[in-house]
């Protein structure tokens, strides 16, 4: 639905239902608060609910309808909210992965457009003097938002707001909400992939590999014999040996952090909205 103020919600509706009504309130508040609002005046209390809503959502019908055709538009062609879609710097456009290879890049550039893209979006949705600081674009939020604009400072920073949470707000030092675990967690699985992920050694450059081809083929006028690479010295076989073994243990361990970061990441989903 478009950004706009619910009539059910405004002074207006709370002089006619004769019952404030609270700006933010837990699941059992709520509940509370509608059973006493609806005893306190039935018939003023359904004009300002229900019937102010109903008029509301007949005027606002041809918008609605507008809003909902631009949104289709964005997420079925330009934000792809039907599919899980990896970066062409993880895969690229036209080369061929095996689904087990695809998980990985496609969940996490997934939690890169969350961070990037839609908390960004969340830090200066109703935040003009963040709008000016991060030189948010007018299609960044609003009626025009098409979920392109991407500020990960911004993203960043709506973590570390998150962060900060407690579950007494007048006590920083009191226990952190549940919404500031999840952030760190967001922020661990963020950091991972975007710093640690890319920065990992390769296990052929570590191992030696790398440097006893390149020997190789130095030695036989520019040619890699692969067949060759055997036939060396026992210093040279047990050279290649221990890199055989290195290379085994490095792509291993990176396969368990991989997955480990993957289970981690879907134990975090629920929290992965805006």
């Amino acid at each position: 639905m478009p950004n706009r103020n619910y009539w059910s919600c405004t002074k207006f509706a709370e002089w006619i239902r004769g019952t404030e009504k609270p700006k933010a309130e837990t699941g059992e508040g709520w509940d509370a608060w509608y059973k006493m609002a609806a005893a306190a005046h039935p018939i003023r209390y359904w004009i300002a609910e229900e019937a102010l809503d109903a008029v509301q959502n007949f005027i606002w019908w041809p918008v609605d309808k507008v809003y909902e055709m631009k949104y289709y538009i964005n997420n079925r062609w330009v934000t792809h909210t039907h599919a899980l879609t990896a970066h062409p710097r993880d895969i690229p456009r036209g080369e061929w992965r095996d689904v087990g290879n695809r998980f990985l890049p496609c969940l996490f550039n997934e939690l890169v457009d969350f961070v990037e893209v839609e908390l960004a979006w969340w830090h200066i949705a109703w935040d003009q003097e963040a709008k000016a600081k991060y030189k948010a674009p007018f299609w960044a939020s609003g009626w025009f938002r098409w979920r392109t604009w991407r500020c990960p400072e911004a993203g960043l920073d709506n973590l570390d707001w998150q962060l900060r949470l407690r579950v007494d707000e007048n006590d920083p030092n009191s226990e952190p909400t549940q919404q500031a675990k999840n952030a760190q967690e967001i922020l661990d699985l963020y950091n991972w992939w975007t710093q640690v992920y890319p920065n990992r050694p390769d296990p052929y450059e570590a191992s030696g590999w790398t440097a006893i081809c390149e020997e190789e083929r130095q030695a036989n006028g520019g040619k890699l014999n692969l067949g060759s690479l055997g036939g060396g010295s026992p210093a040279q076989r047990k050279r290649m040996d221990r890199a055989h073994k290195m290379i085994d243990k490095m792509e291993r361990e990176r396969e368990k952090e991989d997955e480990q970061m993957m289970i981690r990441l879907i134990r975090v989903r629920g929290s992965l909205w805006t």
